[in-house]
């Protein structure tokens, strides 16, 4: 503070030139960090350097009349700055008798401070830097880890391994709802898988049997049945039989996949129902007068409903069908019409062997067998239920099975009123 005091004493008495003696001073609190005050003998500053060492308030104001009105040429005390609250030592000077230089200086450099803490600042940004890239490297490895595990398992499941697990141990609820989601996906596309192989199985065992019948009986003809007329027109006839067979199958194939499309339309019209259901019944007295089949029918007289007409009797048709394959050996086939509050109840039992409860939700399926091994007593195409299912879903009406093994099956839909 001496040493400062000196270089002011020198400024002042190099110029005279009031701005160019500010300039230097200025300079000089900037290059120390001291706080340059100048009054006249009322206490009134001329000039101050107004950087942070300055001081203010009424007590340095007191201090500062205190050490004009003294005399002394130089003094110096300790007192404590109110702006920053830390120790600060004053350094009075008597330049002449109207000129007072005041130096203030903080005992603590608050520059230097700043210039620390600016100093750790970098350091404390840059470790908090590296420690946020660690931190966010381990949570994305912690949520990247279950999704490549799933992603490399589905990729399994793209090329056709339904034996792949989407299960993961990480406690993410996403994570965890998406391996649910395609693990169900997974064992549907399994099912689907499964219900493919089985219908091509079973398609090209339907279209293999009658070509090699008709095969067969067209050579047989040709080679050893062409003279005599009546073997001639039975093996033709076989063909003939064979050749209805496949365009049944055809037809089914086709009416099934325009209803599975979603594609089709219903023509709804108001019809007697028991009436459609006394011409199908009038179709099968060939199997009562030849194979000794027992239709009966049990309804009211008459009874108006408004569905598609065609696909109705598409249904009544399968049902009968399916109860003609497997009724038993009585040959019995019952056909009841209820007419209930809200729907009329149509029922077609037969007195076969029945379905287990574990079939009853399957049968409803394409091709669907107890057994792997596509065989039937009689000729029918495996799809009639399936077509069945869904005629009734396009109409929105409720249907199912009733079965007991050993006491027949009994098919049902409900016919909104």
């Amino acid at each position: 503070m001496d040493n400062i005091s000196k270089k002011i004493i020198s400024i002042y008495q190099e110029s005279s030139n009031p701005i160019l003696i500010q300039e230097k001073l200025a300079t000089l609190s900037y290059e120390t960090g001291i706080c340059i005050e100048i009054t006249n003998a009322y206490s009134q500053t001329s000039y101050t350097t107004n950087n942070k060492e300055c001081m203010k308030g009424s007590t340095f104001n007191n201090d500062k009349r205190n050490f004009i009105e003294s005399n002394q040429t130089t003094d110096q005390y300790l007192t404590i700055n109110p702006l920053f609250k830390n120790k600060t030592l004053i350094y009075a000077l008597k330049l002449d008798n109207s000129t007072y230089i005041f130096l203030s200086s903080s005992l603590v450099p608050i520059s230097s401070t700043i210039t620390i803490l600016k100093n750790q600042f970098i350091y404390v940004s840059i470790i908090v830097l590296l420690l946020s890239f660690a931190i966010a490297y381990f949570i994305s490895r912690h949520l990247s880890k279950p999704i490549v595990e799933i992603t490399k398992a589905a990729q399994k499941l793209a090329q056709g391994n339904y034996n792949v697990n989407f299960k993961t141990e990480e406690d993410i609820a996403e994570i965890n709802e998406l391996s649910t989601t395609l693990n169900y996906a997974k064992d549907e596309l399994s099912k689907t898988e499964e219900l493919r192989r089985d219908l091509m199985a079973n398609v090209s065992h339907d279209l293999k049997t009658p070509l090699t019948m008709i095969k067969a009986y067209a050579e047989m003809v040709k080679d050893l049945t062409y003279k005599d007329k009546q073997k001639r027109e039975a093996n033709l006839n076989v063909i003939i039989e064979e050749v209805d067979r496949l365009n049944h199958l055809v037809n089914d194939i086709l009416s099934l996949s325009v209803m599975e499309s979603k594609m089709i339309q219903l023509n709804i019209e108001e019809f007697d129902l028991i009436d459609l259901i006394q011409t199908i019944i009038n179709h099968y007295q060939i199997f009562e007068s030849t194979l000794d089949y027992h239709f009966e029918l049990k309804s009211p007289t008459k009874l108006l409903i408004k569905a598609d007409k065609h696909k109705i009797e598409q249904v009544m048709y399968n049902l009968i069908n399916n109860a003609i394959n497997y009724t038993g050996d009585d040959k019995k086939i019952f056909i009841k019409i209820t007419e209930e509050t809200q729907c009329i109840l149509v029922e077609v039992m037969d007195t076969g062997k029945g379905i287990s409860k574990i079939d009853q939700q399957k049968i409803w399926n394409k091709y669907y067998k107890t057994s792997k091994n596509h065989q039937r007593m009689t000729v029918g195409t495996g799809l009639g239920l399936a077509i069945v299912k869904n005629i009734l879903q396009l109409h929105n009406y409720e249907y199912g099975v009733k079965s007991k093994e050993g006491e027949g099956t009994t098919f049902h839909f409900k016919i909104k009123n």
